[in-house]
C-alpha cells in the first residue's frame, strides 16, 4: 500500500546505505505479499494482520519509549485509532481476505492503483494534479480496468469488491492522516496506528467468527514472523532511511518495482499463473505509475502544506506502507 511523502532533495550520490534500504523496500515489501498468502494457510485474514501489527506495533513502540519517545497524547491516540481502522483494517484487511481467492501477483499489481487514488481524493484538500500526473491517472486506471477482465478477478468478483475496498480506504486513511488526523511524530506514530489498526482487525476477526484451527504448519507460521520482523519493522525503518537520504521519487520508486517482484514471486514460489493479458494490464498500469512519479511539482506553499498530490510511500506504505 501507498501513502503521501515530503519531496526530498535530489541529486545526491547513492551511498551503501541507500543502496541496501532500496533493496529492502523492493524485495522485503515485493515479497509480503506471498507471506500473506503463506500465512493464510494457518491463519485468516484478519486474525493474521490483527496479530501481525499488534506485535509489530508493540515492538517498535517499546523500542521508542526506551529511546526515550514521550507517548501520544490522548488526541494523537485518537487520530491512529481512525487512520488505523482505514488503512489497517479497511486497506491491509481487505488484501489478505483478497488472497483467499486471488493469487498474491496479481492484488499487488492492482494495489499499485493506490498513488493515482490517492491523487484524487486529495482534490477534496485543493491539491490539483498537473497534467502529467493527470495522464499517468488515466492510464493506470485504464491498466487497472484491463487487469479486472483478467481471468483472475473475474474468478473472484468477492476478492476484487475486497482489494478494490482495501484500495480504497488505504487511500482515504493516507490522505486524512496528512491533512485531518495526524499521528504522534516520528516511528512512534506509526507504532501507535499498527496497535489501533491490529486492535481493530481483531474485533473485525471476532465479528466474522474467524477461528484458528489446530496447530498452524510452520510455513505458516515462518510467514507471519517474516511479515511482523521484515515487513513491519526492517523494511518501515529501511524506507524511513531513504526519507532523509534520497529524493522522494527514488525512495518511491518500491511503487512500480514491487508488482514485478510480487508477481515474479507468485508464479515461481506460489505456483500462481499470470496470463499474457494480465501481464500487459500491469504493464500499463506500471506506466500510469511511472507518469505520477514523473511530475515536476511546483515550490511548496502555504496552502498545500508543502505536500505532493501523488508521491507515495507504502510502508509501508507508511510505506508509508506497512504491508
Amino acid at each position: 500500500m501507498n501513502s503521501i511523502v515530503l519531496p526530498r532533495p535530489a541529486g545526491r550520490a547513492l551511498s551503501g546505505t541507500v543502496v541496501a534500504c532500496l533493496a529492502a523496500t523492493w524485495l522485503v515489501w515485493g515479497s509480503t505479499y506471498l507471506a500473506i498468502k503463506f500465512a493464510l494457510l494457518g491463519f485468516p485474514p484478519f486474525f493474521q494482520m490483527g496479530t501481525r501489527f499488534l506485535a509489530a506495533g508493540a515492538l517498535l513502540l517499546a523500542w521508542m519509549r526506551f529511546r526515550g519517545a514521550p507517548m501520544p497524547t490522548a488526541k494523537e491516540w485518537r487520530n491512529a485509532l481512525i487512520v488505523g481502522a482505514l488503512m489497517l483494517g479497511g486497506g491491509m484487511g481487505g488484501t489478505a481476505y483478497s488472497e483467499q481467492t486471488v493469487g498474491s501477483g496479481l492484488v499487488v499489481a492492482f494495489i499499485a492503483v493506490v498513488p493515482m487514488m490517492i491523487a484524487l481524493v486529495n482534490l477534496a484538500f485543493g491539491i490539483r494534479p498537473g497534467r502529467v500526473e493527470l495522464l499517468g491517472i488515466c492510464v493506470g486506471l485504464g491498466g487497472v480496468l484491463m487487469l479486472t477482465q483478467g481471468q483472475g478477478f473475474q474468478a473472484s468478483p468477492a476478492g476484487l469488491a475486497a482489494i478494490a475496498l482495501a484500495c480504497a480506504t488505504w487511500s482515504v486513511g493516507s490522505v486524512l492522516s496528512q491533512f485531518r488526523f495526524p499521528l504522534a511524530r516520528g516511528a512512534t506514530g506509526f507504532a501507535s496506528e499498527m496497535l489501533c489498526g491490529g486492535a481493530v482487525l481483531m474485533a473485525m476477526s471476532w465479528l466474522s467468527g474467524e477461528h484458528v484451527h489446530g496447530v498452524p504448519p510452520t510455513q505458516a507460521v515462518l510467514a507471519w514472523i517474516y511479515l511482523v520482523v521484515f515487513g513491519s519493522l526492517v523494511a518501515f525503518n529501511a524506507y524511513m532511511v531513504l526519507l532523509s537520504r534520497a529524493s522522494a521519487g527514488l525512495a518511491s520508486s518500491y511503487t512500480f518495482v514491487n508488482p514485478l517482484i510480487a508477481m515474479l514471486l507468485g508464479v515461481a514460489l506460489g505456483g500462481e499463473h499470470v496470463s499474457p493479458f494480465e501481464w500487459a494490464a500491469v504493464g500499463v498500469v506500471l506506466a500510469g505509475v511511472v507518469l505520477l512519479l514523473m511530475q515536476k511539482r511546483e515550490p511548496a506553499t502555504a496552502k498545500a502544506g508543502s505536500r505532493s498530490a501523488s508521491g507515495t510511500e507504502l510502508p509501508n506504505a507508511g510505506v508509508r506502507s506497512e504491508t
